[in-house]
């Protein structure tokens, strides 16, 4: 249930109450002389994680090795050494590799023919 903040113009305060919309709705039917206030919503929750235990570093990785592209892989690896990152990130930097994953030969040119 939320808290909803109101106006008494009888004693000029500004108090807060918990209770459902319904129970709102009565009260302020029941009590002419208080008005609601509008405010901003109050958020329970935050979708910034600062801290992470080990169980959500864990999940994070097991869906960065689902989807080895993702951001998410790039942030929480799957396991690869420091090597083979260093060589895919010149790749993509190159445009070696495309966003799905899959190498791009176009961009070799001819230098991929010298190579038997």
């Amino acid at each position: 249930m939320p808290t909803y903040t109101f106006y008494n113009k009888d004693t000029d305060e500004q108090f807060d109450e918990f209770m459902s919309w319904s129970e709102r709705e009565k009260y302020l039917k029941d009590n002419p002389h208080i008005e609601p206030m509008l405010t901003t919503a109050a958020l329970v929750g935050d979708h910034i994680v600062n801290k992470m235990d080990g169980g959500m570093k864990e999940t994070f990785s097991r869906i960065a090795e689902a989807h080895p592209n993702s951001p998410l892989a790039d942030r929480f690896g799957s396991g690869r050494g420091g090597k083979s990152r260093k060589v895919e990130n010149v790749g993509k930097k190159h445009g070696l590799i495309r966003k799905d994953g899959s190498q791009n030969v176009s961009k070799l040119g001819s230098k991929v023919s010298n190579y038997k």
